[in-house]
């Protein structure tokens, strides 16, 4: 068995794994750790526990100290220098006229590098700009191209729960997300409807995927034909999920009538998956649901965390 910690280094970023020591460290406590980049300055998530060493990413890495009124005070004045790294970074991309939109500036809190982030519709000559930085700042300079979700991430905002966005409030890492979950989850395919504020598929049905999945076993597809506890027989009209109704057009007396029924008390061959078959969307919708679910595919791993 190993010990461990678990520390982050940016608002609902990646948790990395570091060994206490003998330092008595506690969860919100600031720590002093080296990583890949260098030494950083990062916030305890996880309180000391004892892991198998075969789940454990050899070799780890200690922490060098718990943070001091003076590592504070450096990382705050590294967030004061980032804000005018950006500015003088944003001046250097209008100079050079380079179509790229920066999103953040970073410096590593030992000052060795400052990192910048920035979008672009494709691949960016950046560098003249980076021989530009360099001789302003006297330091390493990195420039990383993210994506659009990355950019949310940092950018943080409201989504349309009225909430704030959970890859800026919560969600570590971007976890993969389909269509079909839309479709399972009885959405409407408008991707207007289904997209976060990064234009991608929400995060969020991800989420519900697999309470929907396991509700949905237990209920028949709209077009099936049930039999009642009541003896009547008839056609699936339409089913609530979350409520587990189902309402079903039976034959009383030569006329068609809808009794809504629980699924309890229906007889029928139960499936695995289900989606709304009455909602295709049109021509257009299709296209632009196409082009999500092939950005989705491409969209690779979040680079805010190498």
């Amino acid at each position: 068995m190993v010990r461990i910690i678990g520390v982050r280094f940016r608002t609902a970023g990646k948790i990395y794994y570091f060994d206490p020591l003998n330092f008595q460290v506690k969860r919100d406590d600031h720590v002093i750790v080296e990583t890949a980049r260098g030494v950083e300055y990062g916030t305890v998530v996880g309180e000391p526990r004892d892991v198998d060493e075969s789940r454990v990413v050899q070799p780890l890495k200690p922490v060098l100290r718990i943070a001091t009124q003076r590592d504070d005070e450096q990382e705050a004045g590294n967030k004061i220098k980032e804000k005018e790294a950006f500015r003088i970074c944003q001046e250097k991309i209008k100079k050079h006229g380079l179509d790229m939109k920066l999103i953040d500036a970073e410096y590593t809190f030992d000052n060795n590098k400052v990192l910048f982030y920035f979008t672009a519709d494709g691949r960016i000559d950046f560098r003249e700009l980076v021989k530009d930085l360099a001789g302003v700042f006297k330091t390493r300079i990195e420039l990383r191209q993210i994506g659009v979700r990355d950019e949310t991430k940092i950018l943080g905002g409201v989504g349309i729960c009225g909430r704030v966005l959970c890859c800026h409030s919560h969600l570590s890492e971007f976890i993969p997300v389909s269509i079909k979950m839309a479709k399972e989850q009885n959405l409407s395919l408008n991707p207007t409807k289904i997209s976060g504020a990064c234009g991608r598929l929400m995060c969020c049905l991800k989420h519900e995927q697999e309470t929907y999945e396991e509700l949905n076993r237990r209920l028949p597809n709209p077009g099936d034909f049930v039999t009642a506890d009541d003896g009547l027989k008839g056609e699936v009209s339409s089913v609530n999920v979350l409520r587990q109704m189902v309402k079903v057009v039976v034959d009383v007396n030569d006329e068609k009538e809808i009794h809504e029924y629980h699924v309890d008390q229906l007889k029928f061959k139960k499936r695995h998956g289900r989606g709304r078959k009455n909602d295709a969307p049109d021509e257009k919708e299709l296209k632009e649901l196409e082009k999500l679910e092939r950005e989705e595919k491409k969209g690779g791993k979040s680079k805010l965390n190498d």
